[in-house]
């Protein structure tokens, strides 16, 4: 009977144990699930934006079309639309900042590219001589302006004193074959000239007038006109001088005549150029060829002369691309206003693509890169703003503004380095930091 009672209490001790540690493992499991549940929420919350750019704000940007597009914080930027930068007095003076107002203005589409200077081709003269002479009399001077027809240098050759000996003579036996056969012609059709006499001073007359016309050539090929073949046949003055002529007019560039000195075919005498229309030469890429035209508008700038601006027009689009660089040469022929361009240098040019329209434009230093978008600094109440704005064509100094800002909005040009700067460190005191 005892015995019995202490097995029946010792059965009841085991179960009441077992029921107590199955209720610790619950409240283990329990417990925990709560702290993997915090953990996952202390990791939501330090994935979550801080401050003010929880909940994703958007921004809303002034412009047709572009503010409907919503700019959330999380899109790369540290900054949202509730940083404004304020300048203290100090920070002003320092910094100096310039602003200008956003207007429209006359804007056309263009293409920029690099080029260089050239004498237009048919503005330039090379005057030699075909046959050796020597160098008896300079008329001109390096840097002169030569008229057409002016004369340049006198040369002295032995050819010529040749060729105009060689011209005499045919010129009298022309004169004397030409009386010969008059006379004969007139006996024959008088009946008391023989028919052999009369076809054989023909024969005479005509080889004569070969030869003097083959002389007057070659007095043609050594540089004589017509009316100094004239001249000469009514002179009769053999002399070995010849002077050569201006055949175009321009600045004398190059000056190889010393007198005294021997010359021959491959002597460039001198050279001429007429500098007020000159060519530039630009290389297009392959993708930009199809917007090319002969006939389109272009600027053209140099580095001698910033800000001035030389005009022309597009005058030659070239045949063949070069494979190496996957470009095509393109001629312009430009105005060089006070011969201020000269061959050799380089040139930046504009290819206007179409006629003038009117645009919100900035000038290209208000616009600065922030990632992949054009942000500007707007200057409101004292207080500057930063905004993005979406930019079109870029003509020269001037950027075009299709959305973002309006008309008449003060923007800073100068000192929006050192404001975008001052933005980003504000944020970093405050912990604006993604």
């Amino acid at each position: 009977m005892r015995k019995g009672i202490i097995s029946f209490l010792l059965i009841i001790t085991i179960i009441t144990l077992g029921i107590s540690c199955r209720g610790g493992r619950h409240r283990t499991e329990n417990t925990g699930q709560e702290i993997s549940q915090t953990q996952n929420e202390n990791s939501q919350k330090l994935q979550r934006p801080l401050g003010k750019q929880r909940g994703q704000q958007k921004r809303q940007a002034v412009g047709q079309g572009f503010g409907n597009r919503a700019q959330n914080r999380n899109a790369g930027r540290a900054w949202g639309p509730d940083d404004v930068i304020e300048l203290t007095e100090e920070e002003g003076k320092a910094i100096q900042i310039e602003t200008v107002k956003a207007s429209l203005k006359p804007l056309r589409s263009q293409l920029q590219a690099l080029g260089k200077v050239f004498a237009h081709p048919q503005r330039k003269a090379i005057v030699s001589y075909a046959f050796s002479a020597r160098v008896s009399d300079v008329h001109i001077r390096l840097g002169d302006w030569a008229r057409i027809g002016q004369k340049l240098v006198t040369l002295q050759s032995e050819e010529v004193g040749s060729a105009k000996s060689e011209f005499y003579k045919a010129q009298a036996d022309y004169e004397l074959a030409k009386v010969n056969y008059e006379r004969q012609k007139r006996l024959f059709d008088r009946g008391v000239g023989a028919q052999k006499d009369y076809l054989s001073s023909e024969a005479g007359f005509k080889v004569a007038e070969a030869h003097l016309n083959a002389a007057e050539k070659k007095l043609h090929v050594l540089g004589f006109s017509e009316e100094q073949v004239k001249s000469i046949s009514e002179t009769h003055q053999i002399s070995p001088i010849i002077t050569l002529y201006a055949p175009i007019s321009g600045k004398i560039i190059e000056h190889n005549a010393i007198l005294g000195a021997m010359v021959d075919q491959e002597t460039e005498i001198l050279t001429i150029m007429d500098p007020s229309v000159l060519c530039i030469h630009a290389d297009i890429y392959e993708r930009d060829i199809a917007k090319i035209r002969i006939g389109q508008d272009v600027e053209a700038s140099v580095p001698a002369y910033p800000g001035e601006t030389f005009l022309g027009k597009i005058s030659f689009i070239g045949d063949v691309l070069n494979e190496a660089t996957r470009t095509i040469t393109v001629r312009s022929e430009v105005e060089n206003k006070e011969y201020k361009l000269k061959p050799g240098m380089f040139a930046d040019i504009n290819i206007f693509l179409n006629h003038q329209r009117e645009a919100l434009v900035l000038p290209v230093e208000a616009v600065l890169d922030e990632k992949d978008e054009n942000i500007v600094f707007l200057k409101v109440a004292g207080k500057y703003i930063p905004q993005i704005v979406k930019i079109g064509v870029r003509n020269g100094r001037y950027v075009e503004i299709l959305a973002g800002i309006q008309e008449g909005a003060e923007v800073v040009t100068k000192g929006n380095f050192q404001l975008k700067s001052k933005l980003y460190e504000d944020i970093l005191k405050k912990g604006h930091v993604h």
